[in-house]
């Protein structure tokens, strides 16, 4: 099951929700943690013990068995699936491989054991600091805010305003840790799904490469290896995308943290401190209160973040009305006073500053007037004639000029030059008299500018009603459901909107025809253009989660263009979710374990006679029940440079060639995935060659 998102506004507020949802991050991180250091040490007895190899594969292939990945959100992707999916799939294929006897290469701690330690102690050691800072600063913010709150009124003005500076200093310290603590959790819970997928994978890719024993395995290793290094790739992008809205809204709470309201929250909510009187005298007890308006009830929960303090419920109260105490009436500062339907007399509250006072009692409509600061809104453009205008000509010049541009859309302009060009383009003056061909406008910064127009419409391409059903669309696990929903509902878009959305996505077909030459597939251009077109109508982590599928939406409607848009779908509604298929999905979960096996050649040597030639000997298979001799590999070269080397003199056995093992690296994965594919081709043909044989 997975965890729900950690918003940025509970930190603020730090409820005891907050803490027990913190909790299960931390736990799982500590799981995660522990894991890790079992895949390394595994690892490690693996390549360091060769005569207890066998013991040594087992144990590693139980660690990933028992390793289940957790996950952020209701709904995994199709590369999530694959990915969350991939350690029982290498667990099954080390099985086999232990079956086959391949011996290890003698630097694959390389490739599994420092990406894992690195991971280990940069990221997830990182965040232990950043939690130790957390708690630190807790401790210290609410131990001054205890003795802030004993302070008598009566004391100094200059005292009780250097108290109030003070315990602003240390909220605003806490705030910040528990912001930069919750972000960065969250960010190794989303990176660990590649961080630590990819090592395992290039150490498995090096283990049945490296031995000429193993070459027909690893022909069936790397169909299933490209689609894993495929959905990690896409999962990236995802993660990448996610990441930066996250720190827009992460920079967005610290400048203003109470501006953001979650839907289906109270209206108002944190911690009170309530006068109550005993028959010895008088204390001040916490809670953690939350008020709805709209029914006048507020929910008071006693609290104490101490250990061991006995929780007692929840108690709901009905307000009647709420007034300002004043202050020469009570040794307490930040005090207002409630009536309640269902207790009798007066409750008196004690906020925990001047300005959390006013929030309540605005909320609570007592007699103290309000002021609000305004909030700057960012300057939205409208889907208008110029804002089509403004697109038809960039996408003009795209397609004339740039279309064959490598990296396309994904290269940024400068942010000078964007400003200056729309700003020129949408003058009210003169609009839309910008010559593009004829001007200094580079290719980067028409696509940055339509970029930035597009995500700054008031309301998005795809418009905030139909947010949620496409979304959910997106999550469907039927492929034909998918398409569907998504034909159906893109005709639900106002006219204008449609119109705006064919003009893009026919856009994006021309430039994916051209992925040769810029490289921009409809994976990638769904990842740019998904937060552009889609944009969820709140401000939430849950939001930013989704974004993922805000792509795939796009990804849809790029390769199923000629068939949304050849017309509307027979029946206008979106139809029902479907039952389970009876058939299996068209795209199942990528698998290697379940293939159907092959009878294998057997290397092995033997003496024969001169006369018998070099391939019969070599590809001959052993008779039922024989053992075979195994032949040793040739000691591995160094590792390649980081830039590709002088192109080999074709080898033979293409069919294990990867189709695009010319191109430059992408990742360290790939670059040494075509090295270990060179070295084994060239082990395959010069161990085909018998001892003794010169020709």
């Amino acid at each position: 099951m997975g965890h729900p998102p950690l918003e940025f506004s509970d930190c603020y507020l730090d409820s005891p929700d907050f803490r027990e949802r913190l909790k299960c991050y931390e736990l799982e991180l500590e799981r995660t943690n522990k894991f890790i250091k079992d895949v390394i040490k595994d690892g490690n007895a693996l390549i360091s013990a060769m005569r207890n190899y066998s013991s040594a594969v087992q144990k590693f292939s139980q660690t990933l068995q028992s390793f289940q990945f957790d996950f952020i959100g209701d709904t995994l992707t199709d590369d999530e699936i694959n990915i969350a999916e991939s350690f029982k799939e290498f667990a099954e294929l080390l099985n086999e491989v232990e079956n086959e006897r391949m011996m290890m290469v003698h630097n694959a701690s390389d490739l599994l054991i420092k990406p894992l330690e690195n991971f280990r102690k940069e990221q997830i050691g990182f965040t232990k600091e950043r939690k130790k800072k957390f708690e630190k600063d807790g401790e210290r913010f609410y131990s001054l805010l205890d003795r802030h709150l004993h302070l008598s009124s009566k004391k100094k003005e200059s005292q009780l305003q250097e108290a109030d500076l003070q315990v602003d200093k240390e909220r605003h310290n806490f705030f910040e840790s528990s912001l930069d603590y919750v972000y960065q959790i969250q960010e190794v819970q989303e990176s660990k799904k590649f961080n630590i997928v990819e090592p395992v994978l290039a150490f498995l890719h090096s283990l049945f490469i490296s031995n000429s024993l193993t070459v027909e395995l690893t022909q069936d290793f790397l169909p299933y290896k490209q689609q894993l290094q495929l959905s990690l790739q896409n999962t990236r992008n995802h993660f990448s995308s996610t990441r930066e809205e996250m720190e827009e809204l992460k920079k967005r709470m610290k400048e203003a943290p109470q501006t953001c309201k979650l839907p289906g929250q109270p209206t108002i909510e944190g911690y009170l401190y309530t006068q109550e009187k005993w028959a010895l005298g008088i204390s001040w007890v916490k809670y953690y209160c939350q008020y709805e308006k709209e029914t006048k009830t507020l929910t008071m929960t006693p609290t104490e973040q101490k250990p061991g303090a006995k929780q007692q419920g929840p108690l709901d109260l009905t307000l009647k009305y709420c007034v300002r105490r004043k202050t020469e009436s009570i040794d307490k500062r930040f005090c207002f006073d409630i009536e309640t339907n269902e207790r009798p007399g007066t409750i008196t509250l004690q906020a925990l500053s001047e300005a959390n006072r006013r929030l309540w009692m605005e909320a609570m409509d007592g007699k103290e007037p309000i002021y609000h600061s305004p909030i700057t809104k960012q300057e939205e453009m409208e889907l208008n004639d110029i804002g089509f205008k403004f697109v038809r000509k960039c996408i003009n010049v795209i397609e004339t000029k740039g279309i064959k541009t490598e990296g396309l859309y994904r290269t940024v302009g400068s942010n000078i030059q964007v400003q200056k060009l729309l700003n020129a383009f949408f003058d009210p003056k003169c609009p839309g008299d910008v010559d593009f061909h004829y001007s200094d406008w580079d290719i980067k910064t028409i696509t940055s500018s339509l970029k930035f127009y597009l995500r700054n419409l008031s309301e998005p391409v795809m418009t905030y009603r139909l947010h949620k059903e496409l979304v959910s669309a997106a999550k469907s696990d039927n492929l034909d459901y998918r398409l569907g929903a998504i034909h159906s509902l893109v005709y639900k878009l106002p006219e204008k909107n449609r119109e705006m959305l064919e003009l893009i996505i026919r856009h994006l077909v021309n430039v994916c025809e051209h992925s040769k030459d810029n490289l921009m597939t409809p994976s990638n251009m769904g990842v740019i253009f998904g937060p552009t077109l889609m944009r969820a109508q709140e401000d939430t982590v849950a939001a930013m989660m989704n974004i993922k599928f805000q792509n795939i939406v796009v990804e849809i409607l790029i390769e199923h263009f000629v068939k949304i848009y050849s017309g509307p779908p027979e029946e206008s509604a979106t139809p029902p979710v479907p039952p389970p298929r009876v058939t299996a999905r068209r795209h199942k979960p990528i698998t290697i374990s379940k293939r159907l096996l092959r009878e294998r050649t057997v290397f092995y040597t033997s003496s024969v006679d001169e006369s018998e030639g070099d391939s019969d000997s070599f590809s001959k298979v052993r008779p039922l029940g024989e053992k075979p001799t195994i032949v040793r590999p040739p000691v591995r070269p160094p590792d390649p440079p980081c830039r590709a080397a002088t192109p080999q003199k074709p080898e033979p056995k293409p069919d294990i060639v990867v189709s695009n093992a010319g191109g430059i690296s992408s990742s360290v994965v790939a670059s040494r995935t075509r090295f270990f594919e060179t070295a084994s081709r060239k082990t395959g043909s010069s161990q085909g060659r018998l001892p003794g044989d010169e020709s």
